[in-house]
């Protein structure tokens, strides 16, 4: 649908719609944002929240006692980080409601989220632990086990990334063969599958994406 394609120094670069819409969902979500902080500065300290504002402040204390209670008390201000992963997974997940190509179909898509996830957790294992410290976790329990902790160590992101791609890319596939076969009545069947396939796959998948970011990246610090 939006699908992009540019001829630069003789070249042509084609940009699928997968990541067309991660800059469509980057933009919403920063559009939503400037209107929760403009409405945060316009209310007053002394009444109650009520309507967006509400909703916006349930969301964050809500993502700021999971991250309490899945990295610990200490690691509270990762919450702003979780925030926005869930925010973006969620609204990418769920943008197949609308009749796009949700960005996490793509594999490029969830495979950057999994390897920014590694990153942080391979950098506040050095962080915290030292260079010494991190390196002989990997000998850990026994020595010889040293090849499969590597290994299990970077099977993380592939596994990561691809328990979300799996999950959001079935759901675009069935959909489009039902939409294909059943033709016009398909809107008046599909309901129940969207139901389905978009929004409790789309939750579910954001929710145990960050769960396990959180579990990553917290194995590293102590309570």
């Amino acid at each position: 649908m939006f699908e992009i394609t540019l001829n630069l120094f003789g070249r042509q670069i084609y940009i699928p719609e997968s990541i067309v819409n991660v800059y469509i969902v980057v933009i919403l979500l920063l559009i939503l944002a400037a209107i929760a902080n403009r409405k945060v500065k316009e209310a007053d300290p002394n009444e109650k929240p009520s309507g967006f504002l509400n909703v916006i402040e349930m969301a964050v204390e809500t993502v700021e006692n999971l991250v309490k209670q899945t990295m610990g008390e200490k690691q509270a201000w990762f919450g702003p980080f979780i925030f926005a992963l869930m925010a973006f997974l969620l609204v990418a997940n769920l943008f197949g409601l609308l009749g796009f190509t949700p960005p996490t179909s793509d594999y490029s898509v969830t495979l950057t989220l999994a390897l920014v996830t590694f990153t942080l957790t391979q950098f506040y294992g050095v962080k915290n632990n030292g260079i010494g410290g991190y390196l002989k976790g990997f000998l850990e329990p026994l020595p010889f086990l040293l090849p499969l902790n590597v290994l299990g160590e970077l099977a993380n992101p592939i596994s990561l990334s691809f328990r979300l791609f799996g999950n959001i890319l079935s759901g675009v596939i069935i959909m489009s063969l039902i939409y294909n076969a059943l033709g016009f009545i398909a809107p008046i069947i599909t309901p129940p599958l969207h139901a389905y396939f978009d929004l409790f796959s789309g939750v579910l998948q954001t929710f145990i994406f960050s769960m396990l970011t959180m579990i990553f990246i917290g194995g590293n610090f102590d309570d």
